[in-house]
């Protein structure tokens, strides 16, 4: 890391990696997708930044095969298998540390002339939070320390870059008119999902 990021890393002394060593209460987790991963080889003129010090090139699909079904956003692929996979890292290489998921969620595009009866129906997040809680609950059985689990989101929102052009929230915003919120089916789901 120090080759990579240089004198942009901060350097600390011996005593102040004492104080800080093990000194967390837990783990915070978003997921959302995985991506393949390729080396991507220093060249002329390589501009070292956040986005480059990793070196490595990022795509959600391996000789034209995606990784999963793709989401709303470009960089969106449903794949729980690595959900459980980043799980079960951290907890062999961090000592089996307290987990929270503070994030995981599906977009969808946002599609602005659908009938809002339609707009409710989230089939896909359903299948998303169910297939990607069955990977928590797979490492939970499998000794993992994961305590809690945050569905991202409670309400569709101004995401980003991507502004109001995809939903991520249980409940659909309608822009429109006040802001009004309407449950989607996933909420439903999830709903009845917490009273089993």
């Amino acid at each position: 890391m120090r080759g990579l990021v240089g004198n942009r890393l901060p350097r600390f002394t011996r005593e102040q990696s004492e104080l800080i060593k093990g000194a967390f209460d837990f783990i915070g987790l978003n997921y959302y997708s995985a991506n393949y991963a390729d080396n991507l080889p220093p060249s002329n003129g390589f501009n070292n930044s956040y986005n480059t010090d990793a070196r490595a090139n990022l795509t959600g699909a391996r000789n034209g095969i995606p990784i999963g079904p793709q989401a709303g956003s470009s960089w969106l692929y449903i794949y729980p298998q690595g959900f459980r996979e980043l799980l079960l890292y951290v907890k062999k290489t961090y000592g089996n540390p307290t987990i929270y998921i503070t994030e995981n969620g599906i977009d969808e595009v946002n599609n602005k002339i659908l009938p809002l009866q339609e707009a409710l129906k989230d089939d896909t997040r359903i299948e998303y939070y169910q297939k990607h809680l069955l990977s928590v609950l797979s490492v939970i059985r499998d000794g993992a320390n994961v305590k809690g689990y945050f569905a991202w989101s409670l309400l569709d929102n101004f995401e980003w870059a991507n502004g109001y052009t995809v939903r991520f929230g249980l409940n659909f915003v309608d822009y429109n008119d006040g802001a009004k919120r309407y449950p989607k089916n996933s909420a439903r789901w999830f709903k009845k999902f917490l009273q089993k």
